[in-house]
């Protein structure tokens, strides 16, 4: 008992000073959850592990999934040294020098190595192809991590000499399970601490994580040390609130907010800044989300619906401005990209503007589950066949290219249940009201066919 005592003290003090999501890696197979249909019983990755029959791998998957932790683990199964480097801080003399490292374990100790590689995406292809020579004669086993598509982001040569192994978002309930660990965890996590966690604040802690492990273990660890004691700070008892749970998930601790706003508030007022034709309000949240660590690409992403939610046709260019600038920033990245979503933001911000298309489909889409599946009218069907013919498909209907001004007035589009619908009002603002004007000059002319005028 006193070894187990001491060895439990051992591992306490290595362990001293580390992130909690550090401490927390799984040291055997049974303790990594989540990625079952790689680690399940009989799975061909952990049936790989388990036999010792490694061979060199690319793992594709989101932050937070267990690449880096599975990494750790091969090499642990193997017996082997584990060498890791980042491709986003290192450089092909980095990797001959860990070259050199691993040959030199194989010649003094005859250990294999794992040599594994973070973001292995942004090495450019000299640097990938850095790595071929030595996978071929076995040097080291290789594996790569990334958050990106290999078949976009990877060379074909490296592709070829290592099998893509797809990890998934953890579950819910398997953060669930993370989280729960940690809390009663002795040796590396919060079982020393008498922490109050109710059980549904432990499941908001995990649904807000997002699939993503060390996110969870971060959240866990700020509200460990926010907590306040029961009565006083005597106390060893900690009491997790609801409170401090919405403040520490809504962004509101600075940690992870470097404006100390709440996330969802500054892209509310991104969005309503260009609503209101406010380009300076609008380029002031956008700097004060880039400031704050947000991804551009989100940004790009909501920008884009800005311009098909409150500008559509009023000015159709909009929406080319808004893809161009995710484009921009895809391609060339950081200041370029930034500046080209600025771009977009300003342009929008000042363009006419026109909810009619985004209020338009939101009706259409509401009646649509309102009245079921409605048949479509017999002169619309398609009659590719003798038989849909003879059956009467697409008989009557009235080409509009063949009809005075290419437009068949009095035809109907609908079908017979439903009569005549109007869901698109355009607005009298920028291009829209052009389109306006036609819409309305058709339908005088509709109203005469149908004896209305």
């Amino acid at each position: 008992m006193a070894n187990a005592a001491e060895k439990m003290t051992t591992v306490r003090d290595d362990m001293q000073g580390h992130p909690l999501a550090d401490r927390m890696r799984p040291q055997s197979i049974d303790e990594f959850f989540g990625q079952v249909h790689l680690m399940g019983s009989d799975k061909p990755l952990r049936s790989a592990i388990e036999a010792d029959k490694l061979h060199s791998m690319i793992f594709w998957g989101p932050p937070g999934s267990g690449k880096t932790t599975l990494a750790r683990l091969i090499a642990r199964y193997a017996d082997a040294e584990f060498i890791s480097l980042s491709a986003v801080l290192c450089g092909v003399k980095d990797v001959r020098e860990a070259v050199a490292k691993t040959q030199g374990f194989m010649t003094t100790q005859g250990r294999r190595t794992v040599l594994f590689i973070d973001e292995v995406h942004r090495f450019n292809k000299a640097q990938q192809d850095a790595f071929l020579p030595y996978i071929e004669n076995g040097t080291f086993i290789f594996i790569g991590a990334t958050t990106e598509n290999p078949s976009f982001e990877l060379n074909n040569a490296l592709l070829s000499r290592a099998r893509v192994y797809v990890l998934k978002a953890l579950a819910t309930d398997a953060i669930r399970d993370i989280v729960d660990r940690a809390l009663h965890d002795e040796v590396r996590g919060l079982g020393r601490r008498d922490i109050e966690f109710p059980e549904v604040l432990r499941d908001e802690l995990a649904a807000a994580a997002d699939g993503d492990a060390r996110r969870a273990l971060n959240f866990l660890e700020i509200i460990s040390d926010l907590a306040p004691h029961e009565n006083d700070d005597e106390s060893k008892k900690q009491l997790v609130s609801e409170t401090l749970i919405n403040e520490i998930l809504s962004g509101g601790v600075r940690r992870f907010d470097k404006g100390g706003a709440a996330f969802y508030d500054q892209i509310s007022a991104l969005h309503k800044s260009v609503r209101g034709s406010s380009p300076d309000g609008a380029l002031y949240w956008f700097a004060r989300m880039i400031d704050g660590g947000c991804d551009p690409l989100y940004i790009a992403r909501r920008v884009v619906r800005m311009a098909s939610e409150d500008i559509g046709n009023a000015d159709p260019r909009a929406l080319q401005i808004a893809l161009n600038a995710w484009d921009v920033q895809e391609r060339l990245g950081s200041p370029e990209g930034e500046l080209a979503i600025a771009q977009a933001v300003a342009y929008l911000a000042s363009a006419a503007k026109s909810n009619a298309v985004y209020m338009a489909y939101k009706a259409a889409l509401s009646e649509v589950k309102d009245q079921g599946s409605l048949e479509v009218p017999i002169h619309l069907r398609n009659s590719p066949t003798k038989l849909m013919k003879e059956l009467g498909y697409g008989k009557a209907y009235r080409y509009a290219h063949d009809e005075p001004e290419a437009y068949a007035a009095g035809e109907t589009y609908f079908p017979d249940e439903l009569g005549e619908r109007q869901y698109y009002h355009p607005v009298p603002r920028g291009l829209e009201s052009k389109i306006k004007q036609k819409l309305d000059y058709f339908s005088s002319l509709d109203q005469k066919v149908r004896g209305g005028g």
